[in-house]
């Protein structure tokens, strides 16, 4: 049975005042333009009180507040915040109290080891692999696999031996190494290795038995460390796969020994929305009882820019 051609009777539609309205977004929360000399302060009163600018207000609370009351702030993060460096800005943060422990994935160590020997890191991966040499620098393979096969040996994590070696060798960048500075001032840095995925693997004198023992040894470290977040943060920068599952593993764990991990905020910071950040990170481990976030943008801009915002925060009397 086809309906006919009817225009629809508009005269019976209902409306209502529009400001008995609860809208999304008002005047009251719109950005304010920033003021010359303000400085940061000046800029963070200036952002709108919406969407990511909320999140990102939100965030500096949730680790000022964490860094006062003893939380804990555990950051995570991938090869590509070392390689867009960020290792000043990160050491900093580890200096004025911003870091309770940090981890990172094979790639990560392998940059910060190659920045402390060196002062460069990241090869240009097309140029080097059709003649076989992409990941065969000698002193990346041969050093940073001895430093963690002895450290290891020592019982050590990796995190710890990687440190250590820096610590006591001094190459001229030292100062430019996560690794180093988290072993000078005592702060847990646990790598988590996939095997097989680091050029360093690809060396003789790679250990099977070292690098799966100082691995599963950092896990449990970081385990400890995640088990410690009472309304503490945990951010995870750049990692796709590697520590939003680690970190996922390690919540179960501290939760089937009874801890709540209550008031806990996660942060993943990225320069695009993935699953595994998403759910393992952001959602899951909060469900109930935290807060998560996910900021959008280059690591390059943001996480100064959250350093910037931590310090002065910190600094306000």
């Amino acid at each position: 049975m086809p309906f006919p051609y009817e225009e629809f009777d508009l005269s019976g539609i209902r409306t209502y005042p529009l400001k008995s309205r609860q809208s999304k977004a008002r005047a009251d929360d719109f950005a304010k333009p920033y003021q010359p000399g303000s400085g940061m302060t000046g800029f963070l009163d200036s952002l709108p009180s919406i969407l990511a600018a909320s999140d990102f207000r939100a965030v500096v609370s949730a680790m000022v507040a964490a860094r006062e009351s003893g939380g804990g702030i555990v950051w995570g993060f991938g090869a590509h915040v070392i390689k867009t460096g960020l290792s000043p800005v990160l050491i900093d943060l580890m200096e004025r109290g911003f870091v309770s422990a940090l981890a990172t994935n094979g790639a990560g160590i392998i940059h910060d080891f190659e920045i402390a020997l060196s002062g460069a890191t990241s090869e240009d991966v097309e140029a080097t692999l059709g003649a076989g040499w992409f990941g065969m620098a000698d002193e990346t393979g041969r050093l940073l696999n001895g430093a963690i096969n002895e450290g290891v040996t020592s019982g050590l994590g990796i995190g710890q031996a990687v440190g250590q070696y820096l610590c006591a060798k001094h190459p001229q960048y030292e100062r430019a190494s996560v690794a180093a500075a988290a072993f000078r001032l005592g702060i847990p840095l646990t790598v988590h290795i996939a095997l097989g995925t680091d050029i360093i693997h690809m060396h003789p004198a790679a250990s099977g038995t070292a690098l799966g023992e100082g691995s599963l040894r950092d896990f449990r470290y970081f385990t400890s460390s995640v088990a410690r977040l009472d309304h503490g943060v945990y951010l995870n920068c750049g990692s796709a796969v590697i520590l939003p599952e680690v970190f996922l593993k390690a919540v179960s764990l501290a939760r089937n020994t009874g801890r709540t991990l209550a008031g806990l905020t996660t942060v993943t910071l990225d320069f695009a929305k993935l699953y595994r950040p998403q759910v393992n990170v952001v959602s899951r481990p909060t469900a109930g009882i935290g807060h998560g976030y996910y900021l959008v943008g280059h690591h390059e801009l943001l996480i100064p820019l959250l350093a910037a915002a931590l310090v002065e925060s910190s600094e306000k009397p």
